[in-house]
């Protein structure tokens, strides 16, 4: 072969090193330019449910303060799963990002075996957005009217009553498994696809009891649709403080259980992305018309910085003993 294929040992060097050079100054301009393009927002959830309020509420702050359009792309199916999973699997560049739930992120991997992505694996925790409890509700032809009316009827009549939820392995679900596990009571539990059959039922009477993220169901409590027995938080909502907590009821002290929202984004995102992101979120939670506009839809505003890698390690540890102890599999 002609020498010229074969360069000089010190040239060949110099060759490599400028190379890396280029490599590694085009890295860092990449990094410190974004964004520089529209950011997808996926939300694992059709449109219209808390999931997607929520995430359209965040897209449209991040786009003010990214200066780039956020774009939402709804990517409902498997309790979340299959949006997750997208994100997931997206380059780990900052323009594919997950506006998620309790659903996909703490719940569907430990009772879907087909779940393929690894929470803790997998994705780059950004930063908690908002919680809010869920509400137990009684429909008005049970005739139940508080806690200890609802204790009295399903221990007089174990196994008879009935309450609903948005589907196996949802977060409403865990939240009236809680209930029974705590309250020593048994009710069969009839899964719905999604919180409106849901409602006709209970509006109708054809079903006892369901659970409702406090946002779905505050419309059909303020209109007297349905009797309020409680939230499912500890304490009562800064949001709704004329509901009692379940809590409140000694048979319940133990009932301490929310749905929240985060933003997350594909494993090893670079540092300077992760830092922009959080940051344009930190500030986003701090604003006086975002946190209006959010506890007026029953959520309670998260604060600025919190670790959601510890808050995530604790949710998962919660629902895993609600699960074994339920033994729910989603089949």
């Amino acid at each position: 072969m002609h020498p010229a294929f074969f360069p000089p040992p010190r040239r060949t060097a110099a060759i490599a090193l400028l190379a890396l050079g280029a490599s590694m100054a085009a890295g860092v301009q990449a990094a410190s330019a974004y964004p520089n393009k529209a950011i997808t927002l996926v939300i694992a959830y059709p449109p219209g449910g808390s999931t997607d309020a929520v995430g359209r509420m965040v897209g449209t702050e991040l786009a003010q303060r990214l200066k780039q359009p956020v774009v939402i792309e709804n990517l409902g199916g498997a309790g979340g799963a299959i949006g997750a999973q997208k994100v997931a699997r997206a380059p780990a560049d900052g323009y594919t990002l997950l506006l998620s739930a309790n659903n996909e992120m703490a719940i569907a991997p430990l009772i879907n075996k087909a779940i393929k992505y690894r929470v803790f694996q997998d994705f780059t925790p950004i930063g908690l957005v908002a919680t809010q409890p869920m509400v137990l509700v009684a429909s008005q032809a049970s005739g139940v009217k508080n806690t200890q009316d609802f204790l009295n009827r399903l221990r007089q009549n174990p196994g008879k009553y009935s309450y609903g939820s948005s589907g196996v392995g949802t977060a409403l679900h865990i939240a009236g498994e809680m209930v029974q596990q705590a309250g020593q009571v048994t009710m069969t539990h009839v899964p719905y696809k999604g919180v409106a059959p849901l409602t006709n039922d209970l509006l109708g009477g054809s079903l006892d009891f369901g659970v409702f993220v406090l946002s779905s169901g505050l419309p059909h409590i303020r209109a007297g649709k349905v009797v309020a027995l409680g939230t499912t938080e500890a304490k009562r909502s800064t949001v709704t403080p004329d509901i009692p907590a379940l809590a409140e009821n000694p048979a319940f002290a133990k009932v301490d259980i929310n749905s929240w929202f985060a933003l997350m984004g594909p494993a090893q995102l670079p540092p300077q992305v992760l830092t922009t992101l959080s940051a344009a979120l930190n500030d986003t939670l701090q604003s006086p018309s975002f946190r209006a506009k959010l506890e007026a839809s029953g959520n309670v505003v998260a604060v600025p910085g919190q670790d959601m890698g510890a808050f995530l390690k604790a949710q998962v540890s919660k629902y895993q003993q609600i699960v074994e102890t339920a033994k729910i599999e989603d089949r």
